[in-house]
């Protein structure tokens, strides 16, 4: 019975984000329309030997020169058959390009949310077990700190005395040239990794705290105490499982800024992910390869969201769906 309303509430919510990428591609294609100039214009400007009419005739061969809507339509039909169009740029198919750079930033966001729990977690819990103290201040000084550096300053600094100062790790790239070993990529990926994982530790932390001392004043805490279970049985078993509610719903939420400072992460160490290529996307006018990317940073918001509520039901069972 609870299998069945879980897999309904499943479908249910795919469906719900169906429309909603539906509906987020129009607003997309919309506002890369709105963009000045257009790849057409683009390719007169680097080429004087196009005339007017050349451009004329490119735009009718392309359908530049159709109403919106109707370029939407033909855009979303060729999509439905997995057609997404080429990128000007780099002149292959937007949805050759894409996978890669998908993989990368999945991987890149991945290790961050890795070493974020890995740390948030066990910080987070001994503040909430000693209250006011000054390791509690200390630990809310620094998870403040955290939070309030902006990214692209952390990332300079970070290239600036481990990369130009100590040497210890690469500036920039994904590999060295002629090295393709798995240290070699992992040593790439550390700066990007600390520098996606200060601000996510530094919130993480707070929330784990703040849901911990919640939970610790329960009856139930008091009652497990009263019993004489241990402290480490009362914690792990007991009182962090269910703080841990709130703190999904805070990571789910934290995927779609984990992903915006992904973009700026990789174009500061020149990683090629996702974000860098939304990046030189919109910056070179390429607007498939642009649309396509911030369709698929979407979808994985969305997906991140679904796998949070599903992830509710096992962490509390009175939680039902219906």
């Amino acid at each position: 019975m609870v299998e069945t309303a879980m897999t309904r509430y499943s479908i249910q919510r795919l469906a719900e984000s169906v429309i909603v990428l539906i509906v987020m591609s129009f607003l997309i294609y919309a506002i890369m329309a709105l963009m000045p100039g257009d790849p057409i214009d683009i390719m007169v400007q680097s080429d004087p030997n196009l005339t007017s009419a050349d451009a004329a005739r490119l735009k009718a061969l392309y359908g530049l020169d159709q109403p919106l809507s109707e370029r939407y339509a033909n855009w979303f039909l060729s999509a439905v058959r997995g057609d997404f169009g080429y990128s000007r740029i780099h002149n292959r198919p937007a949805l050759e390009i894409l996978v890669p750079r998908l993989a990368n930033t999945t991987w890149l966001m991945a290790a961050s949310l890795v070493l974020s729990l890995i740390l948030a977690l066990p910080i987070g819990v001994y503040s909430a077990l000693h209250p006011y103290s000054r390791t509690d201040y200390l630990i809310n000084f620094m998870a403040l700190g955290g939070i309030s550096v902006p990214v692209f300053w952390l990332a300079l600094m970070l290239i600036i005395v481990f990369s130009v100062w100590l040497g210890w790790f690469p500036a920039g790239g994904m590999h060295t040239v002629g090295d393709n070993s798995l240290i070699d990529s992992a040593r790439h990926m550390v700066l990007p990794v600390i520098t996606l994982s200060i601000a996510s530790i530094g919130s993480l932390t707070r929330y784990v705290r703040a849901a911990m001392m919640e939970v610790m004043r329960h009856d139930y805490i008091r009652t497990a105490r009263a019993k004489g279970l241990s402290t480490k049985t009362i914690v792990f078993k007991h009182a962090l499982r269910n703080a841990m509610i709130p703190v999904v719903t805070v990571l789910a939420l934290s995927f779609g800024s984990l992903f915006s400072g992904a973009l700026i992460t990789e174009t500061m160490f020149s990683y090629l992910g996702m974000g860098k290529l939304i990046y030189d996307s919109i910056i070179g006018n390429d607007y498939n390869m642009a649309l396509v990317s911030l369709l698929f940073a979407t979808a994985l918001v969305l997906v991140s969201n679904l796998a949070a509520d599903l992830a509710y039901a096992w962490l509390d069972p009175r939680i039902s769906y219906r």
